[in-house]
């Protein structure tokens, strides 16, 4: 797992082309907003969050973010636990996000 500023966050993603954005906010925090390309799994779904993890990919790269970076810096330990080897979190989350944002 790296914690990455906004800045990295962006760079590395626009470098990598295996990639997937995965937001663990929950489905209110979505509605409110999000990172364009991302998909939702919220992580406060416990077991069915991490069965839903199990579904993914695990050689692709993954970018998490949510509100904060508390949560996602989270799913990035969950996933390495679970195999994954490329995640990136973005710290100060969504929050600080000054990029383009889809409804």
């Amino acid at each position: 797992m790296k914690n990455l500023t906004q800045e990295q966050w962006s760079d590395e993603l626009s470098k990598t082309t295996n990639s997937k954005i995965l937001d663990v906010r929950t489905e209110l925090e979505v509605d409110e907003g999000k990172i364009p390309n991302s998909f939702n799994l919220d992580i406060y779904k416990g077991q069915a969050f991490i069965d839903e993890l199990e579904k993914l990919d695990k050689t692709l790269h993954y970018f998490l973010y949510c509100k904060s970076g508390g949560r996602s810096a989270q799913a990035c330990a969950v996933m390495q636990q679970l195999g994954f080897e490329y995640t990136y979190n973005l710290e100060g989350g969504f929050s600080q996000w000054t990029g383009e944002v889809d409804y």
